[in-house]
């Protein structure tokens, strides 16, 4: 009897205390205050340091484009190699008027424009009296043009002009004389660089250059005058035409 009667007083503490927990579960927990943190006294370097900023992009700037036609009558004529010349031109606003004038307010449309090609080598050129000609047919919308002449070492002249329907060519424009340039070697030879080399080799017991004082005035003794001014380096300075002679060869 007595052991059931702890066991219910126990069973009741039990109870008691599991309420206890719970209500204490159930109670609103109070908020802490925040604090707010303290003040640190830091002295902030920003004014030191610049602002670092992008470098912005480079402005994109155009170069102006070159004008096609400056408004002026022109024409030129220039050597591309020995075989080929090229021509370019501008027949201004002015030039047509002037043709349109003279010939008829439909001779322009009615017309066909020509590059007359002249070969001029060796004579004086009057417009007239070429050693021969060649007409190439080209249009209204271009202005410039190859030419194919197959001769090297001639010299050449170009009319751009018109054929009326008559057959008549009308000169608008002539171009500069231009020559061609060889396709071989060259048959000239420079004398005064051909006998140099003969210096040398009439002088190759020496040891020392042309140009040396003492070779000058060995040379300049045994000849008996001064002729070789110091400092020689090119064959214009030697005025003797008897220096490379056979008799002073023989002297040496």
């Amino acid at each position: 009897m007595v052991i059931f009667t702890w066991l219910i007083i126990s069973l009741v503490v039990l109870a008691l205390v599991a309420v206890v927990f719970l209500w204490s579960l159930r109670r609103p927990v109070k908020k802490m205050a925040t604090v707010p943190p303290p003040e640190v006294d830091v002295e902030f370097g920003a004014e030191f340091i610049p602002d670092f900023q992008l470098p912005s992009a480079a402005p994109q700037i155009s170069e102006p484009d070159l004008p096609r036609r400056y408004g002026k009558d022109r024409m030129t004529l220039l050597a591309r190699d020995p075989y080929w010349l090229f021509a370019y031109w501008e027949v201004s606003a002015t030039k047509q008027e002037e043709f349109s004038s003279q010939y008829g307010p439909e001779a322009w449309q009615a017309s066909r424009p020509i590059l007359r090609v002249y070969d001029v080598t060796g004579i004086d050129f009057a417009g007239n009296n070429a050693n021969i000609y060649v007409d190439i047919a080209v249009n209204d919308q271009v202005d410039n043009w190859y030419i194919e002449v197959g001769e090297p070492n001639r010299t050449f002249c170009v009319d751009l002009g018109r054929v009326l329907t008559t057959g008549q060519f009308v000169t608008l424009l002539r171009s500069n004389f231009a020559q061609t340039p060889s396709a071989s070697l060259s048959e000239c030879c420079d004398e005064e660089w051909m006998w140099l080399e003969g210096i040398y080799q009439s002088l190759l017991r020496y040891q020392f250059g042309l140009s040396s004082p003492l070779l000058i005035e060995e040379i300049s003794a045994r000849k008996g005058r001064e002729f070789i001014p110091l400092g020689i380096s090119s064959p214009i300075g030697i005025s003797s035409p008897e220096f490379l002679s056979p008799a002073s060869e023989k002297g040496v």
